[in-house]
Formats: structure tokens, sequence, C-alpha cells
């Protein structure tokens, strides 16, 4: 059977309950469809780049699947008809990584006071350029 990462948005001001809620739905659909559901990560409530519905925020899920496509699809058509989905997106790979995924990796060293992963601006922001040079040639 083929290998699927999977991804799914949930609109902000769902509870972190009807998140899980959700993922027993899409996992229970997978398994129905004689596929197989490997490790499931939520990645927390994140800021989006740009709104989507309305929602500056989302919920992140990822999912590792082994499933035929047919399930695959059943999936994704209960995601877009769910009004709480607020984007989705599977794709085919070639094996599972094993260990936790960069995501909940980047997120731990958040945690410390590291890196940024997506909440930050990641590099140097505008704030931190120093324009003194430039105005002294002038």
């Amino acid at each position: 059977m083929p290998l699927y990462e999977h991804v799914f948005l949930t609109r902000q001001d769902a509870s972190n309950a009807q998140v899980d809620q959700l993922t027993d739905q899409f996992k229970t659909v997978i398994t129905s469809g004689g596929g197989k559901v490997g490790k499931t990560e939520y990645w927390g409530l994140k800021s989006l780049t740009f709104r989507i519905k309305k929602n500056r925020k989302a919920h992140y899920t990822y999912i590792d699947i082994e499933a035929p496509p047919a399930a695959i699809a059943e999936m994704e058509r209960q995601m877009s008809i769910n009004e709480d989905v607020i984007r989705f997106m599977t794709v085919r790979v070639e094996k599972h990584e094993d260990g936790p995924t960069a995501m909940l990796k980047a997120g731990k060293r958040d945690e410390r006071g590291g890196g940024r992963g997506f909440g930050g601006r990641g590099g140097r922001g505008f704030d931190d350029l120093d324009f003194s040079s430039d105005r002294e040639a002038n």
C-alpha cells in the first residue's frame, strides 16, 4: 500500500478536544477504508502567513498514513465538507521518517528560547539592520 504524510489545519477557535475528535474521526475513515495510521502529532496553534477563511491562526495536525488511494480520497472528501477544517494537504512518500518530525523538533527548540519556527521572523528583521553607514556616505 502507498505511504502518505497528511497535514490538516483546524480553525483557531476550535478547542483541543475538538481537534482530537476530528483526528480520531479521520483515523477511523482511513482504517475503515483498509488503511493503517502511523504516528500522529499535534503541532499546536500557530500563526498563519495570511488569513484563511477569516482565521489568523490554526491548529496543525500531522498524520502518517498507509492506505489505498480510495481511503485517502474519502478522508479528503470529508475534510472538504467539514467547516472546522480550513486546509489540508496529503503527500505521497517513499517511506515514513522515524522519530519526531522537524516541526515537532522546532517547537521544542522554541520552548528553550532557540530557533523561531514558523511563528517568528526568522533571519534578520528590519529592526536589526544598521543603516548608520548609509547615512554617513550621503
